[in-house]
């Protein structure tokens, strides 16, 4: 059954995920609205926001869900080496815009993008308010790779990740994982599945787990403790 959210009521609890449609996988709801109340209900619920720009906001929740413990990373060998090169600086919430729109921009095999206006304007307050966090892969000066998502709790939603150099994207993930692991964050949420992140030691576990582990993570303090350094725009 697909549920209609009221686009006037942002704190409108969302439906169990449970009554998710299982083709396609987890789409829940419909409609609603891209506020932060909103979003950050979402998120605690187990629920995330995708849809192609123009369309009706969609709300999913698949079974099973992709994740990330962070005692769990993999580092292939050819991914180790370039780690051992630094051949990139990481940095944190130092250039949030500009990875979102690096996320933004079409891949190679896809003639758009996800990530309409909307959505990058509510991720954008989300960072404002110290929810939504970036991690930045530099170059000599340029930024050729990084990600973002929400920290909610003691779990990192991860939302996308961009690479214009080889490894880039790859390199501010590890970063993000050891940083999260060292502030005692237990679980990564990636959503859905793909071979990129399996190789990275994700894995699919069922929804009702994910939403036991979610219970008891997603409720402890955080925001930006975590972080190195509060979170900020630096121009470059």
């Amino acid at each position: 059954m697909l549920y209609l959210l009221d686009a006037t009521d942002p704190e409108e609890s969302f439906p169990d995920p449970a009554n998710a449609e299982t083709d396609p996988d987890g789409l829940l709801a419909i409609g609603g609205d891209l506020t932060p109340t909103r979003l950050l209900n979402a998120y605690a619920s187990g629920i995330f926001p995708w849809y192609n720009p123009g369309d009706p906001i969609l709300w999913w929740s698949p079974d099973p869900r992709m994740v990330l413990f962070p005692d769990q990373l993999k580092i292939s060998r050819s991914l180790n080496k370039t780690l051992r090169q630094n051949r990139y600086q990481v940095s944190i919430d130092q250039a949030f815009s500009d990875v979102i729109s690096g996320c933004s921009e079409p891949r190679e095999t896809q003639d758009g993008t996800w990530l309409s206006p909307g959505m990058i304007s509510a991720y954008e307050t989300l960072f404002q308010q110290g929810y939504a966090h970036s991690v930045e892969a530099w170059r000599d000066g340029d930024l050729v790779g990084g990600l973002y998502g929400v920290a909610l709790g003691r779990v990192f939603f991860g939302e996308s990740m961009f690479s214009r150099s080889r490894d880039a994207s790859k390199v501010a993930f590890v970063h993000l994982v050891r940083t999260l692991s060292d502030a005692g964050f237990e679980l990564i949420d990636c959503q859905v599945y793909t071979q990129h992140l399996e190789s990275l030691g994700a894995q699919l576990i069922p929804r009702q787990v994910f939403l036991q582990e979610l219970r008891m993570t997603a409720g402890k303090s955080t925001l930006a403790e975590w972080l190195p350094h509060p979170p900020r725009e630096t121009e470059r």
